[in-house]
């Protein structure tokens, strides 16, 4: 490798070495010309090998200068700044991301590397961040999963009893039963969620109406807040039509209808309306739950989390940010406005 590189330098040397001679022996030579013709002198051979002696030694000497300076000038401007990136990326290869490109943009000549640096870093914290997404994705899928798949396995093993009557073999199958139907959400929603984010399923526009999608979609939880005697106050205005994805917008609502019937307790008041306001088709859900704490508000769109781990038996993590993806595909707005032992209030905003 050694080698490599000084045959390497020789070869650069040579390649500046011969054209600056070449040069430098042309211009002494009609210099020489000129002076012998304007003085009328003729200069003799021991001069003109004087002459060339010099100039070959002044030009293997400009040469080596050059070249020298050159040798540092790659070596600082070039090699030492691609040998930083290439380090990095190195890192990033074998899954450090905790490194990053350090390059001086101060010197001249190295603006365009500290530029170059600047996106590696950025890639660096970006891939960071896609990795931690998916050390945790996995982490909680295998949680969710492994969790139903115990319950299963330990009453299917309690159901293979000899002894068990009818009694407790329908209660051990109905378990079962509920835990298989949790399981099965779960993995549609991954699945759902994951098509989503990689833009497998795209928006469909349909011109439909919007009331009717909504009170469809409501009277699916009827048995939801019956037996927990909560209070559904409606304020639904008629004849609301949008053109958009009829089955991911029915994915926000019946999310959202979702969380505001489970964080409500018994007895509690959950109200939906939907009125026009400014070429706009506007969505609220409001309950009388438990509401968000403040350190857990910037999480609520994230895969997986749940703030209120009591609740966690009835859902798996994924209803809100599959709410956030379906109003991203469709150009919706969702927000929300909580309050933690009032309730929270979600609204959606959709372009008539």
């Amino acid at each position: 490798m050694r080698n490599k590189r000084f045959l390497k330098g020789i070869l650069r040397f040579l390649a500046f070495f011969l054209p600056v001679s070449l040069l430098t022996t042309f211009t002494i030579l009609t210099f020489m010309n000129t002076l012998m013709v304007s003085i009328g002198h003729e200069y003799t051979e021991q001069e003109i090998n004087l002459a060339a002696r010099l100039t070959f030694l002044v030009v293997v000497l400009i040469a080596f200068a050059f070249s020298l300076t050159d040798y540092f000038r790659m070596k600082i401007y070039m090699e030492r700044p691609c040998r930083k990136i290439k380090d990095v990326l190195s890192k990033y290869m074998s899954g450090d991301f905790s490194v990053s490109v350090s390059i001086n943009s101060h010197l001249p000549g190295l603006d365009q590397f500290a530029s170059i640096a600047e996106d590696v870093n950025r890639l660096g914290k970006e891939l960071s961040g896609v990795e931690t997404l998916r050390n945790d994705f996995i982490s909680n899928v295998s949680h969710e999963l492994k969790t139903p798949l115990s319950v299963i396995q330990n009453y299917g093993m309690l159901l293979s009893a000899p002894d068990l009557d009818e009694k407790q073999r329908m209660e051990y199958a109905s378990i079962v039963t509920a835990k298989s139907r949790e399981l099965a959400n779960l993995v549609t929603n991954i699945l759902r969620l994951n098509k989503l984010e990689n833009q497998q399923i795209l928006p469909k526009a349909e011109e439909f109406s919007l009331s009717d999608s909504i009170c469809s979609s409501l009277l699916q939880f009827e048995g939801v807040w019956e037996a927990k005697g909560i209070i559904l106050e409606t304020d639904i205005e008629e004849d609301i039509s949008v053109r958009s994805d009829r089955e991911l917008l029915s994915l926000i609502w019946s999310n959202l209808f979702s969380n505001a019937f489970k964080f409500t307790p018994d007895g509690g008041t959950v109200a939906v309306s939907l009125h026009r306001a400014d070429g706009h088709a506007v969505l609220n859900v409001q309950d009388t739950g438990i509401g968000i704490p403040e350190d857990v508000r910037k999480h609520v769109w994230e895969k997986f989390y749940q703030g209120d781990r009591s609740h966690s038996t009835a859902g798996n993590g994924l209803g809100l940010a599959l709410v956030r993806r379906s109003a991203a595909l469709t150009g919706a707005e969702v927000f929300f406005e909580s309050e933690v032992g009032k309730g929270t209030l979600f609204t959606v905003r959709i372009r008539l």
